[in-house]
């Protein structure tokens, strides 16, 4: 009697993913196609500001100038522009500034450059101090994890956008006789101080509840028990491990500290003239609405644009980051 062997059966085992989580996170931001477009978006605009004077000199203009004041006819009787669309043409993209006749493409591409680079610094700021604090605290516990909590709590509960309003002028006014001019540098560190003085805690106190949970883990103890210096601890066991939050909350802050700064430049408090800066030329636009409602329209847009790319292409980050994402 013959027997017929049955079909040999194929496994095809599937070999182990060897890739790196950062390699996997960024596959996984590939796939979310908001992230992507919201992600180009941003970088247009990272590139439109740090790019403003290359910009601004092959266009042939700069925000500075008072073109209508130089060029007959650009500005009317009112000091208003003259074309449709405040001034629109092949020589000004975008129009003028009412009554002064600045160039409004310009001022946009240095607005953005003056928006990030105080938004930035901020950010950097805040982080490398919320870290550090969130670490210091949630790793040592007992009396200092108490006292830094309470003055976190002290900090998050200041009203800080009375305190911005009503103190950065005066603290101006110790660096600057009343009868001179605030130099721009001046104002865009007292921006950048002020705002990280209040900014840190939230950064603190995310990162202070994620050492907790891992202060105790087994990698931790080890290192103790090995006797290994507590700030080896913090900097090669626990830091590498609280990137993701960090880099969620990094890239979450930039569009808040853009808005904030633009509504302090609004309300007086931020950048002056003749800063380019979207706020102060939101708050120039609320004033000749009526007559060129278009000078407001384009800082109004291009902030929000920006805002909303930068939200959503945090949230991806963020859904990227995180291995329980089910995007």
């Amino acid at each position: 009697m013959t027997t017929t062997a049955a079909p040999p059966t194929i496994q095809q085992d599937r070999a182990p993913d060897h890739r790196s989580p950062a390699r996997l996170a960024w596959r996984r931001f590939r796939r979310d196609r908001t992230g992507v477009v919201s992600g180009l978006v941003v970088a247009v605009f990272f590139l439109l500001g740090l790019g403003a004077p290359v910009i601004s000199w092959l266009y042939g203009k700069n925000p500075y100038t008072t073109y209508g004041d130089n060029t007959p006819g650009l500005l009317d009787d009112y000091g208003y522009p003259t074309g449709r669309f405040g001034g629109m043409s092949s020589h000004f993209w975008l129009g003028v500034e009412p009554e002064l006749g600045r160039d409004v493409f310009t001022q946009l591409l240095y607005g953005i450059r003056t928006s990030l680079l105080i938004s930035l610094a901020i950010v950097v700021l805040v982080t490398v101090g919320g870290t550090l604090i969130g670490l210091v605290a949630g790793y040592l516990g007992g009396w200092v994890d108490y006292a830094l909590s309470r003055v976190v709590d002290v900090v998050l509960c200041f009203p800080s956008t009375l305190f911005f309003i009503a103190f950065i002028p005066i603290i101006t006014t110790r660096f600057v006789a009343p009868d001179e001019e605030s130099p721009t540098w001046l104002r865009a560190l007292l921006l950048i101080l002020v705002l990280s003085l209040f900014g840190w805690p939230s950064t603190a106190r995310l990162l202070r509840g994620q050492v907790l949970s891992l202060r105790d883990r087994e990698f931790v103890q080890a290192a103790r028990v090995m006797g290994v210096h507590p700030v080896r601890i913090l900097l090669r066991e626990l830091l590498p491990n609280l990137w993701t939050p960090i880099l969620i909350s990094a890239s979450l802050a930039v569009p808040a500290y853009v808005t904030t700064e633009a509504a302090l430049s609004y309300l007086g408090a931020g950048m002056i003239e003749p800063t380019p800066d979207w706020g102060r030329m939101i708050h120039r636009g609320a004033e000749v609405y009526s007559a060129d409602f278009t000078y407001m329209l384009f800082p109004g847009l291009a902030m929000l644009i920006f805002v909303l790319a930068f939200n959503l292409f945090g949230d991806s980050v963020r859904d990227a980051l995180d291995p329980k994402s089910g995007r």
